[in-house]
């Protein structure tokens, strides 16, 4: 695993100013193939804030902010796909890119966890909810 990857090799020195066009179909997966790709060993990392994380979120998953992605780069290993997801896609899709960017088999769930709730996947806790993202303070 490569150390040292800093926020210009990953591209998110500034998540904010990337552009807000989806990346490549290839990188886009439905909630159906994030499943099959989990259960084959993909790593699943929700990108939301704090307080959405708490409201509910896929059994499995961890938790990295978007913001932290770049501290938290090296712990993400690169040998196995991984799958970013946020509530409604955005998010994930700019991390997703950038990780594939730097060589990650980097992928983003398409319609974020609203979308996995909306095909009729569980979340954790059981009465869970996929939360609004607040505006930035």
């Amino acid at each position: 695993m490569p150390v040292g990857l800093g926020a210009r090799e990953l591209g998110l020195g500034s998540l904010s100013a990337m552009s807000e066009e989806p990346p490549a179909e290839d990188i886009q997966l439905e909630p159906a193939r994030v499943v099959e790709l989990v259960a084959e060993g993909a790593v699943l990392i929700d990108v939301r804030r704090d307080y959405e994380w708490e409201g509910g979120r896929i059994a499995g998953a961890r938790h990295i902010e978007v913001n932290d992605l770049v501290a938290e780069s090296e712990s993400i290993p690169k040998d196995r796909p991984v799958v970013f997801y946020c509530r409604g896609g955005n998010r994930s899709a700019m991390a997703a890119a950038a990780f594939r960017e730097a060589g990650y088999d980097a992928h983003n769930m398409a319609g974020g966890l609203q979308a996995w709730v909306d095909a009729g996947r569980e979340i954790e806790p059981a009465d869970g909810e996929v939360r609004t993202p607040l505006p930035a303070s």
